[in-house]
């Protein structure tokens, strides 16, 4: 007892007749492990962490009466093994991790009378292992007959049975079980599916299994752009199926799935495809599968013309009855190369900003078909990279696939001179021309802002005359927003009277022996 044993001793005498090591560090029984002891009896191995037991562990010992591995760890036994314990009356193999019962596991224990095998982790098992049991066999031919026959207890509680339609035989045999079998606890318990857990074995009627059937109300669907779509299949199927969906071959993740039983038998899976896009269009197959075979249902989606409406170009209402939801925009972050916008919902629409997608359409300013971005709940930030330089852009932000309201769109200008940005790290590539709202501000003077060049603050004074109607022009731009978005690079070069700092920066030199490409100035795409 607690010994600090590793294997089975090697110098055990031979007469004995009972070993019992209990609590100590055996992890497996080799092959002959008790060669030496063929008059052995009584075998008690309990609360040891052996996970292995070899398929002639228990060669040599037709005597053995009792084998009691009661608390290791074992997940599978080699039933085979006891064609060597032709004699064995006890098997006690509780709480291990036992989640098999193959079908001939009881062949060989014709003189079984105890068999505990509770608090194991068996799930499914089928009537067959027990109509192949000696035991139960010659019960049935004695029926009416005057012939004494053992009775053998059979201890199978506290396993977590799964009722569904593979359990049948089994609850069948539970039921109708009576001496000489006898059962240590009848009242087995379902631990799933979930509308049967906690039920007794005699409360439950079990189905025959069925492999799945896959069906949809409607395989042909024809949807305008930007309307969010749910595709739904029904699966009928004993055991519950597992059901994936897949389009043009490659697998569909799963957080756009939905799977869930809607009867014993019936479960409904729903596919859905938020703002649906021309891109969207195509087969969608929904399939299901248990041991029995597998099955499948095609949808077919079109996405056709968008709604009418007074829309700006590439902008489709999906909802016009929800009501319109404001979204804040503003630049976060310049970079050489884009920017990178942040937004904020301010409106009831944006009660749950954990299922609120946003749309992004990003594209030319003068493009009459921009980009579409869907972005998914819980983002509010996004990046536009590789954009041309000297072009003039446009980004809108609405709540799902709404109209953009005033305020929801960033106009800006790219510089025009790329190799100098790239190697000034200071300057930055993006010059902002008008910024989240529309700014109540003269565009000529964000155009001199994005060149910052002495030719064009040679030509401010009459596009943003010093700041004489400042006042006004502040006043206006507190209703609509300020100029705090705008990172503080872009300050750089704004229009000041002449003889300021702007009018005394040095023209950039010219590289000898290279030709000056036709200057575009970015003020000119205003």
């Amino acid at each position: 007892m607690s010994a600090l044993l590793r294997q089975i001793p090697a110098n055990i005498p031979q007469d004995i007749r009972k070993i019992r090591i209990e609590n100590s560090h055996l992890t497996e029984l080799p092959r002959g492990s008790f060669e030496n002891v063929s008059a052995l009896e009584y075998l008690w191995l309990n609360f040891n962490n052996i996970t292995v037991m070899h398929i002639k562990s228990l060669e040599y010992l037709p005597a053995l009466k009792e084998l009691r591995l009661q608390g290791n760890k074992l997940s599978s036994v080699p039933w085979t093994a006891f064609q060597d314990t032709p004699a064995l009356k006890i098997l006690d193999l509780k709480h291990n991790r036992l989640d098999v019962l193959p079908e001939h596991a009881l062949r060989y224990l014709p003189n079984l009378t105890y068999l505990d095998l509770s608090s194991n982790q068996l799930t499914v098992i089928s009537r067959d292992v027990f109509y192949s049991w000696p035991v139960y066999q010659r019960s049935h031919r004695a029926e009416g007959q005057i012939e004494a026959i053992s009775n053998a207890v059979l201890a199978l509680h506290d396993n977590p049975w799964i009722c569904d339609c593979r359990l049948r035989g089994f609850v069948q045999f539970i039921k109708s079980v009576g001496p000489p079998i006898i059962l240590m606890n009848s009242y087995l318990t379902c631990s799933s599916p979930k509308f049967r857990a906690g039920k007794f074995f005699h409360e439950v009627e079990l189905n025959s299994c069925m492999k799945p059937l896959t069906s949809a109300l409607d395989t042909n669907l024809t949807v305008p752009v930007g309307l969010n779509v749910t595709l739904t299949c029904f699966v009928q199927a004993s055991p519950s199926p597992a059901v994936w969906w897949t389009y043009t071959l490659k697998l569909l993740r799963a957080f756009n799935v939905s799977t869930e039983p809607i009867s014993e038998e019936t479960v409904r899976s729903e596919l859905l495809i938020p703002a649906a896009r021309p891109a969207d269009a195509g087969n969608y197959t929904c399939t299901a599968a248990n041991f029995l075979g597998n099955t499948s249902v095609a949808i077919t989606l079109r996405v056709g013309a968008p709604w009418a409406s007074t829309t700006p170009p590439g902008w489709v209402p999906i909802a016009h009855a929800e009501p319109a939801a404001h979204v804040e925009v503003r630049i976060a972050k310049q970079t050489v190369y884009g920017i990178t916008l942040e937004w904020f919902a301010a409106t009831a629409a944006a009660a749950e900003p954990g299922e609120t997608w946003y749309t992004l359409l990003v594209g030319r300013y003068d493009a009459a078909q921009k980009d579409a971005i869907y972005i998914g709940p819980g983002i509010n930030t996004y990046s536009v990279t590789d954009l041309l330089p000297a072009t003039k852009y446009e980004v809108c932000v609405a709540v799902r696939n709404q109209v953009p309201r005033k305020g929801q769109c960033v106009v800006f200008v790219t510089g025009s001179d790329i190799s100098q940005l790239e190697q000034r790290e200071k300057l930055i590539h993006i010059i902002v021309i008008v910024c989240a709202m529309v700014l109540a501000v003269p565009a000529g003077m964000y155009a001199c802002t994005a060149e910052a060049r002495p030719g064009c603050l040679a030509r401010c004074p009459g596009a943003c005359p010093r700041r004489r109607r400042g006042g006004q022009a502040q006043a206006a731009g507190s209703k609509e927003s300020t100029l705090d978005s705008l990172p503080a690079g872009s300050e750089d070069g704004l229009c000041r009277p002449e003889g300021g700092r702007g009018s005394r920066r040095p023209p950039a030199r010219e590289e000898p022996g290279k030709t000056r490409p036709p200057h575009r100035n970015s003020a000119d795409l205003y």
